[in-house]
């Protein structure tokens, strides 16, 4: 009998995706009794190989949020265009006040990319990209932006076929 078993989650149940939580914000209602606390969660679900989703989750508990958020991640994934371990050419994504720039990468680069950009790439299964977040700071948009930003992307063939 296997640790996942034991805890009482059967294997078969294990998803097929990488889920991270970029962050979880507490928000307060200041009510008679006393303050009310509800959460919210930004997750992104990705399967390393081209697809990825975020989601935004909230409910009165923090396991409740990110479970809500990781749904909703997976019905609005996306197909990500790639070369190889990198991205086929340069991108800017813009959501409100976050702007994303990323740039392809020579082999062994890695990801070169912070705060809510590493996640979103990372679940792409994108190896070797670097990337630069202008602008807002909140990491809601940066990872609206860059989920902006991938599906902008285009291969050489779909570029020339357009063309032609």
């Amino acid at each position: 009998m296997s640790a996942m078993e034991r805890r009482g989650r059967p294997e078969a149940q294990q998803s097929e995706y990488d889920e991270r939580v970029v962050f979880v914000n507490r928000c307060a209602k200041v009510v008679k009794g006393g303050r009310r606390f509800s959460f919210s969660a930004v997750v992104v679900v990705g399967d390393r190989g081209g697809r990825v989703g975020f989601g935004f989750g909230k409910a009165n508990e923090v396991s409740e949020a990110i479970r809500k958020g990781g749904e909703a991640a997976k019905r609005a994934m996306i197909r990500v265009t790639m070369r190889g371990r990198t991205i086929p050419h340069d991108v800017t994504g813009v959501c409100d006040g976050g702007r994303v720039m990323l740039k392809p990468a020579p082999d062994g680069s890695g990801v070169i990319a912070g705060g809510g950009m590493r996640p979103v790439l990372e679940a792409a299964g994108v190896r070797d990209v670097v990337g630069k977040s202008l602008g807002s700071k909140n990491r809601l948009n940066v990872v609206k932006a860059t989920m902006a930003a991938l599906a902008q992307l285009r291969s050489t063939e779909s570029v020339a076929a357009a063309r032609a």
